[in-house]
Formats: C-alpha cells, sequence, structure tokens
C-alpha cells in the first residue's frame, strides 16, 4: 500500500523541504556585494569571496526535522489515524519553520528593502500544500474503508 497516492504528496513534501536547505530565500544587494539568506542561516559576498556571517542551526534543525517526519508518515500507512496526525504534526513544523524564515528575513543586513525573494521563499508553502493534498487522500482512504465495512 505504500504506492497511495498521499505517500507522493508526503513524498514531494519531504523533497521541497529537502530543497529548501540548499536554495537561497532571500538575496539583498549591498554596497559591497551581495547577502542572502539560506536556511542555514546568512551568507555573503565581498570582492569575490563568500563567507557565512551568520548561522541559524535551529531554523536547519527544524527544516530536516519537518522533512523527516513526512518521509516517517509515508511509512505509517498501516495506521490512518496517526498517520493523520504526524501529517497535522508536520504541517504545524512547517509553519514554525516558516515563522522563523520570515523573522530571519526581516532582519537580514541591508534590510528588506530591494530585497529579491528567490524560489526558497515559496517551497515552504509549497510544503504544506502538499501535506494538505496528503491529508485529504488519507481521509478518502478512511471513508472508503468505512463505506467496504458497511456493505459487509
Amino acid at each position: 500500500m505504500i504506492q497511495r497516492v498521499q505517500s507522493v504528496w508526503l513524498f514531494l513534501a519531504a523533497l521541497t523541504l529537502f530543497l529548501l536547505l540548499i536554495l537561497p530565500v532571500v538575496t539583498v544587494p549591498t554596497s559591497t556585494g551581495l547577502n542572502w539568506l539560506q536556511v542555514g542561516g546568512i551568507y555573503s559576498t565581498a570582492n569575490n569571496i563568500t563567507q557565512k556571517t551568520v548561522s541559524y542551526s535551529a531554523l536547519f534543525g527544524g527544516t530536516i526535522l519537518a522533512g523527516m517526519i513526512c518521509l516517517a508518515a509515508i511509512f505509517l500507512f498501516n495506521n490512518r489515524a496517526l498517520q493523520k496526525r504526524i501529517v497535522l504534526l508536520a504541517i504545524f513544523v512547517i509553519i514554525l519553520v516558516i515563522a522563523a524564515i520570515v523573522y530571519y528575513a526581516l532582519n537580514i543586513p541591508g534590510g528588506i528593502v530591494g530585497a529579491v525573494f528567490n524560489l526558497g521563499a515559496y517551497l515552504p508553502f509549497l510544503s504544506v500544500i502538499f501535506c494538505a493534498l496528503a491529508f485529504r487522500g488519507i481521509r478518502k482512504d478512511e471513508q472508503l474503508i468505512r463505506s467496504a465495512d458497511r456493505l459487509r
């Protein structure tokens, strides 16, 4: 039963969260170079030298945790009630990650004025949508099982 549609949605949610680890979220041009926010921290480029100026290990760990929760939920297909609770937990953790990203983006050196929002800014929202679609698929499976039980 791993090939159910919610397994695909949960895998896509995990994939988008793991892509968030390597893609920049916000890029801000400064007078000396470029600052950008990734989940791991703030990076800056000046005189063709790239360095990590601030590290966000809690945000990095939260993103990995959300991705691992989505992956773990795939293998709970035998217990649909627990799988639904795990998907709701994943959505909650992803929302916390989104809140942290917004907070750190607002405090990026150089300010948010003139910032360019990259693909990483949209990936957490996409993963929430994928988790919601997985939740809907799990709920439809439960309804199908209940209707089959009524026929017996």
